[in-house]
């Protein structure tokens, strides 16, 4: 069966950096898209960043491009999501995800899900 799950959240400062790894099994990179998604207390869950699993193309929301960096090892099945220069309102869980899609940043269109990690921010 397909498996995803998150780790490398933690309680971090302002400014301060950390890499979130995905690890997939079960054929979970079978799935042309992998994505991250996040969710704050009382907010909805977003779209952060998705890679492409084949060809690496990205996308960003506009709330962390130039902050954020996602990336995969094929040969690890690993999704990481790099965050810099984090600030107080990316604190969030933050899940990762697969598609079966060219592209998409909606939340139901994404069918395998991890079991999320915790990322705290303070100021």
């Amino acid at each position: 069966q397909v498996q995803l799950v998150e780790s490398g959240g933690g309680l971090v400062q302002a400014g301060d950096s950390l890499r979130l790894s995905c690890a997939g099994s079960g054929g979970a990179f079978s799935r042309s898209l992998m994505g991250w998604f996040r969710q704050a207390p009382g907010k909805e869950r977003e779209f952060v960043a998705a890679i492409t699993w084949t060809a690496g193309t990205t996308s960003y929301s506009d709330s962390v491009k130039g902050r954020f960096t996602i990336s995969r090892d094929n040969v690890k099945n690993t999704v990481y999501l790099q965050m810099n220069s984090l600030k107080p309102e990316d604190t969030a869980v933050y899940y990762c995800a697969a598609a079966a899609k060219f592209f998409t940043t909606i939340t139901l269109e994404y069918e395998y899900w991890g079991q999320g990690t915790q990322v705290t921010v303070s100021s």
